[in-house]
């Protein structure tokens, strides 16, 4: 059995990056499979519900901020690949990664550039990590309002430049990113208060 693995949140300057492991049942194919970024949110949200209701088995896993500061956000994107993996109900033999990168893992891997768009378990893997991600971002925009976390995801907009500006940054924004911490007058006991 194969796993596709993916990641988001990989650029934006705020929020943990995501990750998914996919195995999909040849028995039951999923129409539409294909990179998350080239699908609407509602058609993503659709497909999100059918891949879990579908796949032999799914798991999404993550590497905090602090972990993205303190690792990088490569080595965290890696992470929480690896964690997803290990997460699966069913161990896979063979792990199939997007990208030019192997996370460690117990069994045998390839790393594929551009494999949500050829790999349709990575593809598939791309979308669980891109909605969950999305929706974590979402619910930080109640708890953080003002930074538009709901519309832009934590990306680097002018919408989100602006309210760093204004605000200056909260506890999920990323302080090893330069947007953030090139920040003027960012000052860290500020910062908890919020």
């Amino acid at each position: 059995m194969e796993a596709g693995v993916d990641e988001a949140g990989r650029g934006p300057w705020a929020g943990s990056v995501m990750a998914a492991a996919v195995i999909l049942d040849p028995a039951r194919p999923i129409a539409g499979l294909k990179d998350s970024k080239l699908l609407t949110p509602s058609r993503r949200e659709d497909l999100f519900e059918i891949i879990q209701s579908r796949a032999l088995a799914w798991a999404i896993a993550s590497a905090s901020v602090e972990e993205i500061d303190q690792l990088n956000i490569l080595q965290a994107s890696l992470l929480a690949m690896e964690r997803a993996v290990k997460q699966l109900a069913t161990l896979p033999n063979k792990v199939w990664v997007d990208g030019n990168q192997l996370p460690k893992l117990p069994c045998e891997a390839k790393a594929i550039v551009r494999g949500d768009v050829t790999e349709p378990a990575i593809s598939a893997a791309s979308i669980l990590a891109k909605v969950a991600r999305d929706r974590e971002m979402k619910i930080w925009d109640q708890h953080y309002p003002g930074y538009g976390f709901a519309q832009h995801k934590g990306y680097g907009t002018k919408q989100h430049y602006l309210a760093l500006q204004r605000l200056g940054p909260c506890a999920i924004h990323r302080r090893s990113f330069k947007p953030v911490r090139d920040l003027k007058g960012f000052d860290e006991k500020s910062e908890d208060k919020r």
